[in-house]
């Protein structure tokens, strides 16, 4: 905290008249670096609290400010000021806190018809920018309520859940709730953003005396919100399409994945394929969907980084998950065909092995030879001989330290590129050539960033 206070005449004799000291405030307000101003609008920064006498009031601005505490007569245009402090849009924030301890709100619809329908503010008589927090906790009550409206169309019976003591008896009524929440996806993402909203609105809140009303529901929320959270993929569909950048590279895990509900790192190699049946069909269907769901999405996730001439695995996944949400598949097929894909990218993680390539290699040689691209065994090994040659050229000669940023050294790297293409078998027309020349540099590009670092020496 610090303490915000404008200079005036003879103030270091008032305030040892007074047993206080401003001499280390006023040397802190002078020489801290960073200034007090710039700490104090940090949301990261741990100055959070500051008291202030005839400073900051206008003509500052920190949006991450939400409460202001008023123990000083104001009116007029320094009392809109002051308000508006607390009422900047940022993040999460729902709204700005006044806590007026000097009845300054009196003078406010004065303030209003100044500044307010005056000046053009569509301020209507009666307006105020400022509410009771009553409202807002009415507003929370509201957001409850519709929650547990959702919740209730589902069966699900919040007394029954905290009016029982025993362990595993509740954990089977929490994993009962979600799996009645988890019908689709659409239910699912209701779910979260009608709990994301109540919370929202509960921190807004605080701190209040009432919040304390609200705590049994809102655990019982969270706990919900947890267990479906730990089922569910954490990359999102479109971020797999839209991404094979560095920031990617840097976000996901490699190899291997975790499964919220065990303490083991797994990947589908290590999925018993007919203990998963056995623990669906005795188990909760939709739940265990969700985590064969996650699985594979991270799976995917990575191998599509690796080498996105699998995208059509992940469009197979899409398909999938959308003719399941639209009730075209049900819970025993779309769980049917899940193990089967998990089988299939199993068989497809292990094909760089089986055809006697590494990773990097694999993925040259795909781009080369799909989609539709019909050849002969012995063409095979040449465009696999290409490739490799390739490589090891650009990755001892020409993927220097920022090659991506110079143009001679990108202009070296195409050449090369169209210069080792140019063994490719005659089946090859001069617009195939053309495309792949362009697509094998853009995967370069993307896919190397300098000398020694690449997606496949992070995935190592």
């Amino acid at each position: 905290m610090a303490v915000i206070i404008s200079s005036s005449q003879n103030e270091e004799e008032i305030f040892n008249k007074k047993g206080l000291t401003i001499k280390p405030h006023r040397h802190r307000l002078a020489k801290e670096k960073p200034e007090l101003d710039e700490k104090f609008k940090d949301a990261k920064n741990p100055l959070r609290i500051v008291f202030v006498c005839a400073m900051w009031m206008t003509g500052f601005d920190a949006p991450s400010c939400s409460t202001i505490y008023l123990d000083k007569p104001m009116r007029n245009h320094t009392l809109m000021q002051t308000i508006a402090r607390a009422n900047r849009v940022f993040g999460d924030k729902v709204n700005g806190l006044i806590v007026d301890y000097i009845g300054v709100f009196r003078d406010l619809q004065k303030a209003l018809a100044i500044y307010g329908s005056a000046s053009g503010g569509d301020v209507r008589e009666g307006d105020t920018p400022v509410q009771s927090k009553a409202a807002l906790v009415d507003e929370l009550r509201s957001a409850i309520a519709e929650t547990l409206q959702f919740c209730t169309q589902r069966a699900i019976n919040f007394d029954q859940i905290q009016a029982t003591t025993e362990a595993l008896a509740r954990t089977k009524l929490w994993n009962d709730a979600v799996e009645a929440i988890l019908i689709n996806d659409e239910s699912k993402q209701r779910y979260l953003a009608l709990t994301q909203n109540v919370n929202k609105l509960y921190k807004a809140i605080l701190p209040d005396p009432a919040a304390v009303d609200f705590h049994p529901i809102l655990y019982a929320f969270a706990e919900i919100t947890k267990r479906i959270k730990s089922l569910t993929p954490q990359v999102d569909i479109a971020e797999v399409k839209a991404a094979f950048e560095e920031i990617l590279d840097k976000s996901i895990d490699t190899l291997n994945y975790i499964i919220p509900d065990s303490n083991q790192l797994i990947d589908l190699s290590q999925i018993d394929c007919e203990a998963l049946k056995f623990q669906f069909k005795s188990g909760y269907k939709r739940t265990e969907i969700e985590k064969l769901k996650r699985v594979i999405s991270s799976q995917l996730t990575q191998m599509l980084r690796l080498n996105k001439s699998r995208m059509n695995y992940w469009d197979k996944f899409q398909l999938m998950i959308d003719e399941y949400n639209a009730g075209y598949r049900n819970v025993e097929a779309f769980f049917t065909d899940l193990v089967e894909l998990a089988q299939e990218l199993n068989i497809e993680d292990k094909r760089a092995i089986s055809e006697n390539l590494t990773e990097e290699e694999l993925a040259l040689f795909d781009l080369l030879t799909k989609p539709d691209i019909t050849l002969t065994e012995k063409e095979q090994l040449e465009i696999k001989q290409v490739a490799q040659e390739l490589l090891s050229t650009l990755k001892q000669q020409k993927l220097v330290l920022d090659w991506r940023r110079r143009q001679q050294t990108k202009a070296a790297v195409k050449v090369t590129i169209e210069e080792a293409l140019d063994q490719l078998p005659e089946s090859y027309s001069t617009a195939v050539y053309q495309r792949k020349c362009q697509e094998v540099y853009q995967h370069v590009y993307e896919s190397y960033s300098e000398a020694g670092r690449s997606i496949y020496t992070t995935a190592a």
